[in-house]
């Protein structure tokens, strides 16, 4: 049976950004280091297939890990963009009323983002949104400039990069089928019948991690949740987008309603909505939503013409909370919660992992202390 330091199961953006602060806060004579991606290619789940917003931190509870990583993480991010040359662009996003019965929300939304320390955060009337973005339609609107986007794959490969300079090695189509937390370390079995015995595992499998972390013999079963697939569909603009700010409506209950987001060429797309599926492979667009995102966007942009919309892809998120409950906090499970040494999982890490992902490679460090 081999032997390594520590695995981190999963090469998302998430995978990666933990598996590089692991590994560089390691010894030197401590650093065989596995990152384990069952696909074959890195960050081909929830990381591709998301909206690319660097969030500012602004919708969620206060005191949740949440609010703090998402703040964190947006510097950080920021930070690490700027050093590493990973394309990115702080274009800021105007969050929209589009009817006066969604101002108190909007209220509600500035008191919540300066209680999570946002400070930055303008509101705007009417006149003064539609003067930014002529297009626009609204009764008033929060402009959030801390808001940006980013090149999630050319992050994901500086990541890896950091972690393979180190001497980590990420290995792909290496599938993890169960393990045994026992006194001598953690043992990975593969699907390929290998074994790898490890002194410490993260579990950031994302869709799968629940599933995983059932097949783990020594923890608790109640330590481990109840996955739910929240899939978003996302619908691409033909033509030239009108707006140079990202557009969200005030937000849903499971997500944050049908924005309009711009890619780093300035292309536009629209999504996600919420429909809750029973598989996380469930990726096809669903095409009998179209309607319905033409109703939801023609409430901030009237002007969208027929036919201007094409079906684009679909992302799931990682849900841990189900259709009629509250949203889940991220959960980062480690020794002090399940009593495995060595062991830390991470479960329901949805929006805004990407912004938080830095941030959250520093708290399963914590974890692990």
């Amino acid at each position: 049976m081999d032997k390594v330091d520590g695995i981190v199961i999963g090469a998302g953006v998430v995978g990666l950004a933990v598996a590089r602060a692991l590994i560089q806060s390691a010894p030197e004579a401590s650093r065989e280091w596995l990152v384990l991606e069952a696909a074959g290619a890195i960050g081909t789940g929830t990381s591709s297939r998301n909206s690319e917003v660097i969030h500012a931190g602004i919708y969620y509870p206060q005191g949740s890990l949440k609010a703090q990583l998402c703040v964190q993480g947006r510097e950080m991010l920021y930070a690490y963009a700027a050093e590493r040359g990973v394309s990115h662009q702080r274009c800021g996003k105007l969050i929209v009323a589009t009817h006066a019965s969604q101002l108190p929300a909007l209220e509600a939304i500035l008191q919540k983002a300066r209680a999570n320390g946002v400070h930055d955060l303008m509101m705007l009337t009417a006149e003064q949104a539609m003067a930014m973005e002529p297009a626009l339609a609204c009764v008033a609107a929060l402009l959030s400039p801390s808001t940006g986007i980013v090149d999630s794959h050319g992050l994901m490969l500086s990541l890896q990069g950091d972690f393979e300079n180190a001497g980590g090695i990420v290995a792909l189509n290496a599938c993890v089928s169960s393990a045994a937390c026992g006194a001598d370390g953690i043992v990975l079995r593969m699907a390929d019948g290998s074994e790898l015995l490890a002194q410490t595992v993260v579990n950031a499998a994302g869709l799968t991690a629940p599933w995983l972390a059932s097949k783990f013999e020594g923890l608790a079963p109640h330590h481990v949740p109840q996955a739910y697939f929240a899939k978003g569909n996302y619908f691409t603009l033909s033509g030239k987008s009108p707006f140079s700010h990202l557009i969200y409506p005030v937000p849903e209950s499971a997500g944050l309603g049908v924005h309009l987001t711009l890619d780093l060429g300035g292309q536009a797309k629209f999504g996600p909505d919420v429909q809750w599926v029973d598989r996380p492979d469930d990726l096809l667009v669903s095409a009998e939503h179209e309607p319905l995102f033409y109703n939801a966007v023609r409430k901030y942009w009237p002007a969208l013409a027929d036919g201007a919309l094409q079906a684009g892809y679909a992302g799931i998120r990682p849900k841990i909370s189900g259709p009629n409950e509250a949203a889940a906090d991220f959960c980062i499970q480690g020794p002090s919660v399940h009593g495995v040494k060595g062991l830390v999982n991470l479960f329901g890490i949805e929006s805004p992992g990407l912004t938080s992902s830095l941030a959250i490679g520093l708290a399963v460090l914590k974890a692990l202390q």
